[in-house]
This record gives C-alpha cells, sequence and structure tokens, in this order.
C-alpha cells in the first residue's frame, strides 16, 4: 500500500484506469450527480480546465464504462458504470481520495505517462 493509506485494489485501479487528477476529478463530480447530462464544456468549467483536454478524458472514461455518452452534438456525459462493482470500486476510491488526497495524487503522479505520451504524439505535426 502506498504509505499504509490506501487499499492494494485501489491502488491498482488507479494504475490502471486514471491517467491524471483531473480525469479522476471528472469521474468523481459525474459520479456525485448521476441524474445529470454533462457537456464537456460544463465539465470543464467545474474543473477550471479546458473544454479541449476534457473532452479526452471523458471519452476514456466512457470507453472504460465508467460513463455513457449520448450521440447529440455536442454529446452529453452521465455516469453509469456498466456493473455494481465497478460503480462500487469508484464509491471506495471516492472514499479513500476524500481522506487520503495527497497520496492518491502522488499514486496517480508516480504513473508512467505512456498513454499521456502515445495521446499527445498522435497530435504532433508531421515533416512529410
Amino acid at each position: 500500500m502506498v504509505h499504509g493509506l490506501i487499499p492494494d485494489d485501489i491502488q491498482e485501479f488507479i494504475l490502471k484506469t486514471i491517467d491524471s487528477i483531473a480525469q479522476l476529478e471528472a469521474l468523481l463530480l459525474l459520479r456525485a450527480n448521476p441524474e445529470l447530462k454533462w457537456t464537456a464544456d460544463a465539465v470543464a468549467g467545474r474543473l477550471y480546465i479546458g473544454a479541449e483536454e476534457t473532452v479526452p478524458w471523458l471519452e476514456r472514461l466512457c470507453a472504460a464504462s465508467f460513463l455513457v455518452s449520448t450521440g447529440e452534438r455536442p454529446p452529453l456525459y452521465q455516469y453509469q458504470p456498466c456493473s455494481a462493482e465497478l460503480g462500487q470500486m469508484v464509491d471506495r476510491l471516492a472514499d479513500v481520495y476524500s481522506r487520503h488526497l495527497v497520496p492518491v495524487t502522488h499514486l496517480i503522479h508516480s504513473k508512467p505517462r505512456t498513454r499521456v505520451r502515445e495521446f499527445a504524439d498522435a497530435f504532433r505535426l508531421k515533416k512529410d
């Protein structure tokens, strides 16, 4: 456990599914309001970040089955985990994060940045 405060399964869950504090905060924001459908702009506004960086995180959370997205333009996102087990894991993560913010933050920042780097590299301009 990180500093003995984060259970091993929560650590593994974070390392496997959460790429940034902003992504975690977006997940927890939507979890706290499961009846609402959010635009990326609304999530970005609540988290004080740009919508352009919010969309990829929301889409990744959809791909990981935490959220559902409408086919509307702009898309609307809603917290709807695909299983009770996934919902319970997010509930536990929210509890651990509320009590141990700094260790969770350190754990997320300690992750290898490969997925983030791969995403950023996809937008690099290449010479022909």
